[in-house]
C-alpha cells in the first residue's frame, strides 16, 4: 500500500510539470514559427497514452504477483538503501534497454512498438505516445530483478520513475549538453532515436543512460551536416490518425505476409526478424538499407 502511495505521489508531482513544460514548449513553438505540434498528433498521443494507461493499471497487480514470486527465489539481496536503489536504477535501465532493443529488431514486437514512432513531430507530448500493449510482456524483462533481490513494488516505482526522464528527452528544444552526452540519454540521442533517416534507424535505445548503446553497439550520434533529422517512419501511414489503424497497422500487414503461399519457416521469419525483412528483397531491414547506403557513397 506504500509503494502504492509513492507511486501516486511520484504521478501528483510530475502532472503538473509536464503540462507547464508542454504548455511553454507549445507557446515557444508558435513564437518561433516552429511548428513543433499539431492538434491531431497532440491528441492522438493523448489517446494512445489513456489506452495504454488502462491496460497497465489493470495489468498491475499481475505484474505485481508475478516478481512478487520469482523474489522468493533471489540469490542475494542489498541492505544498503543506497546501493539498493542506485543498483536497481542500473539494472533496470539495462533490462529497458534489452526490451527496447528487442522492440526494434523483431517485428512482432515492433508492430506493438511502432505507435510510439509514428509521429511526424518530436515534442514533449511525443514521449506519452505509448506503445499501447507493451505492459502485456513488459514485466518479462524485469523477472531477472527480482531474482537479483530487487522487490516487484520497488522495480515498478523506479521504472515510474525512469519513465519521467524518458519524457522529458523527446524535445528539441535542448541542444547537445557537453559531458552528459558521453553517458546520458540525452535530447540530442533520443531525436536520432526517433529519426527515420537511413543512418539513424534502431539507434539510441538507452531511456536513462546511454552507454548500453555505445557498449552493445547500437549508438548514434545526432549530425545535421549532411542532412537534417526526419522523424517518423520510413513509410508514412495512409491514415495516421485512425483511431484502430495507428494500432494495429503493423499487424495488418504480418498477417498479409503471413497468408502469402510460403514455407511454414519463411512465414515465421516476417514474425520474429526484424522489421522490413522479406524473401524476395522487396522490403529491406534497417541493416541492408544502411549497407545499400554506404555501397551508393
Amino acid at each position: 500500500m506504500f509503494e502504492e502511495f509513492k507511486e501516486s505521489l511520484v504521478i501528483l508531482i510530475t502532472t503538473p510539470v509536464y503540462l507547464v513544460l508542454i504548455a511553454l514548449e507549445m507557446l515557444m513553438s508558435s513564437l518561433h514559427h516552429k511548428h513543433f505540434y499539431t492538434l491531431k498528433d497532440t491528441l492522438t498521443n493523448v489517446y494512445l497514452m489513456s489506452l495504454n494507461l488502462v491496460l497497465d493499471v489493470l495489468l498491475r497487480a499481475a505484474c505485481l504477483f508475478v516478481l512478487t514470486y520469482f523474489f522468493r527465489f533471489h540469490f542475494f539481496q542489498l541492505q544498503q538503501p543506497f546501493w539498493y536503489w542506485f543498483l536497481l536504477l542500473i539494472f533496470l535501465d539495462i533490462a529497458f534497454y534489452f526490451q527496447h532493443r528487442v522492440d526494434h529488431f523483431s517485428r512482432l514486437f515492433w508492430a506493438v512498438h511502432v505507435t510510439h514512432h509514428s509521429s511526424d513531430f518530436f515534442n514533449l507530448t511525443t514521449g506519452f505516445r505509448s506503445s499501447v500493449f507493451q505492459p502485456l510482456y513488459r514485466f518479462i524483462y524485469f523477472i531477472p530483478l527480482s531474482l537479483m533481490g530487487f522487490k516487484g513494488e520497488d522495480i515498478m516505482l523506479m521504472y515510474s520513475i525512469t519513465q519521467i526522464y524518458g519524457i522529458l528527452i523527446h524535445t528539441q528544444y535542448i541542444d547537445k549538453l557537453g559531458f552528459l552526452e558521453w553517458f546520458m540519454a540525452t535530447p540530442s540521442h533520443h531525436r536520432v532515436h526517433h529519426a527515420s533517416n537511413v543512418k539513424y534507424l534502431d539507434k539510441n535505445m538507452g531511456m536513462v543512460f546511454i552507454i548500453w548503446d555505445k557498449l552493445f553497439g547500437t549508438f548514434a550520434e545526432e549530425d545535421n551536416r549532411d542532412e537534417a533529422i526526419q522523424f517518423g517512419l520510413t513509410k508514412k501511414l495512409d491514415q495516421p490518425y485512425h483511431p484502430v489503424k495507428i494500432i494495429f497497422h503493423e499487424w495488418q500487414n504480418i498477417v498479409a505476409d503471413m497468408k502469402k503461399k510460403l514455407p511454414l519457416t519463411i512465414k515465421l521469419k516476417y514474425l520474429f526478424y526484424p522489421p522490413g525483412w522479406s524473401h524476395d528483397g522487396n522490403s529491406k531491414t534497417s541493416k541492408q538499407l544502411r549497407a545499400e547506403a554506404k555501397k551508393i557513397k
